[in-house]
């Protein structure tokens, strides 16, 4: 029996929507990573990029829990002396209501070319609207209980 290879050609993508609301951050997180990569998929290949869309609603309403609104930091430099920014969680939600949610997802991807890739297909939105409702949306729901994710 030969080995299977899946070419980039032979990929098929589907759009994924899952409203956010409510749910853990790391949780979610950990469930659109998988989903980006083609883990769900019985094809995966870790250096083939066959993952999905995923288009998050309402990706500013997710929960934390303990004192993380507080205590978990984000850190940015401006590359001059003493440019050193620190943000907490609540301060992010408040200013820039998607970036938490993309800044998780982005951090448990692989560190290598095909993240960006990853992360392009990734669609946040802070409201209930979104421009893809021509895609045929599938709820990610499917995949977290086969998963038991939430």
């Amino acid at each position: 029996m030969k080995t299977f290879h899946l070419r980039k050609e032979d990929v098929k993508r589907d759009w994924y929507i899952i409203d956010a609301k409510g749910k853990n951050l790391g949780r979610l997180a950990s469930l659109i990573a998988n989903v980006l990569r083609g883990k769900h998929k019985p094809v995966f290949q870790p250096d083939v990029d066959c993952g999905d869309y995923v288009v998050v609603i309402n990706a500013d309403k997710f929960t934390v829990t303990g004192k993380k609104l507080t205590d978990k930091e984000y850190k940015f430099h401006t590359n001059t002396p003493g440019g050193l920014k620190v943000r907490n969680l609540q301060w992010m939600i408040e200013h820039k209501p998607t970036e938490a949610l993309a800044l998780a997802v982005e951090r448990m991807l692989p560190k290598n070319k095909l993240q960006k890739r990853y992360m392009k297909r990734l669609k946040l939105y802070a409201g209930e609207t979104h421009p893809h409702t021509a895609q045929n949306l599938k709820p990610l729901e499917e995949i977290a209980k086969l998963w038991k994710v939430f």
